[in-house]
């Protein structure tokens, strides 16, 4: 192995767990944010050189995900339903539901800007001039977008009823 290698295998050791959870959060499915990962870290081994020359690793990682996620989202196939003959029979978990909406499904409902937005603003805790340069959005869009997402999952949030309790 070169030290090119030794260097980017380091790097993915140490990042691996984070980068999965951003990719999650920007997505909302586990097995899109194992996809997401391994679409950065392809684009990340070819640009190695000059991306760890100049320090710039997570930034380039953060912004590889949050357009692969959104690239990914525009795709036809990820906006149609798919049909199945039955349902399956599995038991519902009445306790989570009574918890009510659970944070993560409150993100996969927000507009892919807005979840990238808040993603990078309060999970990543980036700074709107940082986030606005990888989105390439301006910093008025960028604060926009996090607070019109955070005002969305306050809304999902907070009124969050379980489907199954009796009306009054």
């Amino acid at each position: 192995m070169s030290e090119r290698d030794d260097e980017f295998a380091a790097y993915v050791d140490a990042r691996a767990l984070v980068m999965r959870r951003t990719a999650y959060l920007l997505c909302g499915d586990w097995h899109r944010a194992e996809d997401l990962v391994q679409t950065a870290l392809t684009k990340l081994y070819v640009a190695w050189p000059g991306v760890h020359r100049h320090g710039a690793v997570d930034a380039y990682v953060r912004t590889i995900l949050v357009r692969a996620s959104i690239d990914d989202s525009r795709r036809a196939f990820r906006r149609r339903e798919t049909a199945v003959e039955e349902l399956p029979d599995v038991a519902v978990d009445r306790d989570g539901l009574a918890e009510g909406l659970d944070v993560r499904a409150a993100l996969a409902r927000l507009a892919p800007g807005q979840r990238a937005a808040v993603v990078l603003r309060y999970w990543e805790d980036l700074g709107v001039t940082e986030t606005a340069q990888l989105l390439g959005l301006s910093e008025g869009t960028v604060k926009s977008q996090a607070s019109k997402g955070l005002s969305a999952l306050r809304r999902l949030l907070v009124g969050a009823r379980p489907v199954y309790e009796e009306q009054p």
